[in-house]
């Protein structure tokens, strides 16, 4: 009986880890799109961004609308093809941070007595996408997967050639 719920559960383990990569894939596409639109949306009018930035009392706040939609276009366009995405996840991550403690400190502060308000914010999902990436990388189909084991067979080349 033991071995049966092994065969199982390893099984399930098997399962699970095939379908990491196209999941972590599905993800940065989804997300590094949704990344780009917003970004490219706040670049092609700055003043809206600007002028809400400005209500929240967020100094410079033209150049901060620039700064916000350039993270977010560019990094949503490097999450797309998964190049350096766990990078990206860096400063898209301090973006959603400061998102949600000037334009939804209410939210944040009702994490604990009504979650259901934090989860619900703009920039949950966003920040959840962000916090995924940067914990999991972006997975096998992707160009970080491509330029790791580009990098590992050179570097094996390279060993071996020393090896002579």
């Amino acid at each position: 009986m033991k071995t049966l719920i092994e065969k199982f559960y390893r099984g399930l383990i098997t399962v699970g880890q095939s379908l990491q990569s196209p999941l972590l894939l599905i993800l940065r596409l989804y997300w590094g799109w949704q990344f780009f639109q917003t970004g490219k949306g706040k670049l092609m009018d700055v003043s809206k961004p600007a002028q809400f930035f400005a209500s929240l009392g967020i100094p410079f706040p033209h150049l901060q609308a620039i700064l916000v939609g350039c993270t977010e276009c560019f990094g949503g366009l490097l999450l797309l093809p998964g190049l350096a995405s766990r990078l990206i996840s860096i400063p898209l991550g301090i973006l959603l941070t400061v998102a949600y403690f000037t334009a939804d400190i209410d939210r944040v502060r009702a994490i604990f007595s009504d979650p259901d308000k934090f989860v619900t914010a703009d920039a949950f999902l966003f920040l959840f996408a962000v916090v995924i990436v940067f914990t999991f990388g972006p997975g096998a189909l992707s160009l970080d997967a491509l330029i790791t084991k580009h990098i590992k067979a050179k570097n094996q080349m390279t060993q071996q050639l020393n090896e002579k």
